[in-house]
């Protein structure tokens, strides 16, 4: 299957790249493209591709059969573009930052929404082990230090683009903004787009996963980091979630503890920038008047079984745990959230969420 990349920063460098070039016998890297053309030269030297600074010049000379989007901010123009152009997509998450962006889309059953955490091995094992038990209450906590501190030993290039070649970029970012938020102030912005949609997402995800979308956003706090603490009602049960930024922090810690009527299912996630990393999943349990707990510890890893669901949802047609459904309603609970957070008087689509 040919592929075509869009956004050669750490997503790429760190994961795809290397993924891709390990799973030769499913996918043919075909071009790719970068806003900084260094970084899509030093890309197409290494892979052997086409490179572009232009994703319209890409997207308009073809030659593949999807694109995978890893580009920093909103993805609902490219998305929609390589949509319109006949070509099945794998984007990173978010999806969009505005509804509107993401119900504009067309021809969408050959897309799908990058959150790999959904195919970890112990994601699914917990998946199976949690069938027939209702959630009782869903508890997730991030620890999430710099960037930095994540990717010390991966010698990622930054992209430097040039101001002129970003500002379209920026532009239309800040306009989707202003659909999703109104006039909300830039922190707000930042809280929505970098932390909730940037990162919480994952957890928005599993939370589908297990129980479905939240039914209520009941309570939300910030405070300096910036930290965040959700909590609300589930179909059945309950839900909390805390996302802290410590630059302090030793390494990413994302705990997500599924309480049932039988058991407690505690996964426990590494970096994501570290592949083949295990997640841990224990699993406990009472057998007779003894508590029994299992520790599942799988190396494969989350992102290429991801990209081997999404050669399925390409050559057989099989639907991805997220398609555009699915990445709407991330974005509307993301709203939920900062509706609470900024409360009554936030405009745009928020302020109906």
């Amino acid at each position: 299957m040919k592929i075509a990349i869009v956004g050669l920063g750490v997503a790429a460098q760190a994961i795809y790249l290397p993924l891709l070039a390990r799973r030769r016998e499913l996918f043919e890297v075909d071009a790719v493209c970068d806003l900084d053309p260094a970084q899509a030269e030093s890309a197409g030297r290494q892979t052997g591709a086409r490179w572009f600074s232009d994703p319209a010049a890409m997207l308009d000379h073809g030659g593949f059969d999807a694109l995978v989007v890893l580009t920093a901010g909103s993805h609902g123009a490219l998305v929609a573009a390589a949509l319109e152009r006949g070509l099945a997509v794998l984007c990173e998450k978010p999806l969009a930052y505005s509804q509107a962006e993401a119900r504009a889309l067309r021809n969408t059953a050959r897309l799908m929404v990058g959150y790999m955490k959904q195919y970890d091995p112990a994601v699914r094992r917990a998946v199976a082990l949690l069938e027939g038990h209702a959630v009782r209450h869903l508890d997730v906590t991030v620890l999430h230090p710099t960037g930095e501190a994540q990717l010390a030993f991966a010698r990622v290039r930054p992209s430097r683009p040039s101001p002129a070649a970003l500002e379209p970029w920026l532009r239309a970012d800040e306009e989707a903004l202003d659909a999703a938020l109104g006039a909300a102030s830039a922190p707000i912005r930042s809280l929505y787009s970098g932390v909730v949609l940037g990162s919480l997402s994952h957890d928005l995800a599993l939370m589908r996963t297990f129980s479905g979308p939240p039914a209520t956003v009941e309570h939300t706090a910030v405070w300096d980091g910036p930290s965040l603490e959700v909590g609300g009602a589930l179909e059945r049960g309950r839900y909390s979630l805390r996302w802290h930024y410590l630059p302090g922090h030793p390494a990413y810690r994302e705990t997500v503890s599924v309480h049932h009527e039988d058991g407690t299912l505690e996964l426990v996630f590494p970096s994501p920038y570290l592949m083949n990393a295990p997640t841990v999943l224990t699993s406990s349990s009472l057998d007779g008047t003894t508590e029994v707990r299992t520790v599942h510890r799988d190396v494969s890893e989350a992102f290429e079984r991801q990209l081997e669901a999404f050669h399925a949802l390409v050559t057989e047609g099989t639907p991805p745990l997220t398609g555009l459904a699915g990445g709407l309603a991330d974005i509307v609970t993301a709203q939920k959230i900062i509706k609470s957070v900024a409360g009554p008087s936030i405009g745009g689509e928020a302020h109906d969420a």
